[in-house]
């Protein structure tokens, strides 16, 4: 602030919901901005016995008092074991290549990246590839990232992040189904192409 910074606490994060844009007062944010968040998680309508529950449990009497699980400093020591989850070097390219496969003219692009994206995804995209993937194991019970794990996490970790242009939107090409494309075209395995 006024050209000085500021220490935060620590763990300091950022959740945020999105409307769609067509709403009232809503304003995409610069490209620059999304990237600063790892993941994008898209949630659909709840199944109707699903939201008969929630409007059971928030609209009868006081609801059941909130309960602590965990602290700050407990968060903290998770992100640690997360970083030290091991990552074989060849799931690390497969990440990289995946992410550098949606950015658009560059060698090794795929034809369909390079006529329906008008922005690819950063080196951030990589990076949370990789840690989305050490948490996925960590969750599933693995103590190893696998591909399977980087797939996984293409979907919320890339969606934000490449820009499709209009060509795509009017042959009705989503953000999603680019990455879909994406996962099936990028190899495990490094190929003379890329």
């Amino acid at each position: 602030v006024a050209g000085q910074s500021m220490k935060l606490d620590e763990p300091f994060f950022v959740l945020a919901t999105q409307n769609p844009i067509e709403m009232e007062g809503t304003y995409p944010l610069p490209e620059a901005q999304l990237d600063r968040f790892m993941l994008n998680i898209v949630i659909d309508y709840l199944p109707e016995n699903d939201e008969v529950e929630v409007v059971r449990r928030t609209t009868a009497g006081p609801g059941e008092p909130v309960r602590q699980l965990f602290n700050g400093e407990d968060l903290i020591k998770c992100h640690r074991v997360v970083r030290r989850v091991p990552v074989a070097e060849e799931v690390v390219r497969y990440a990289v290549r995946l992410t550098a496969a949606s950015r658009p003219n560059r060698e090794g692009a795929p034809d369909f990246v390079n006529e329906w994206v008008n922005w690819g995804a950063g080196t951030r995209a990589s990076q949370f590839l990789v840690l989305g993937g050490k948490t996925r194991a960590l969750l599933a019970g693995r103590a190893h990232v696998t591909f399977d794990d980087i797939r996984a996490m293409a979907g919320p970790v890339l969606r934000h992040r490449i820009l499709v242009n209009y060509r795509a939107e009017a042959e009705g090409v989503t953000v999603d189904s680019v990455i879909e494309k994406l996962i099936a075209s990028v190899s495990e395995k490094k190929t003379a192409k890329m």
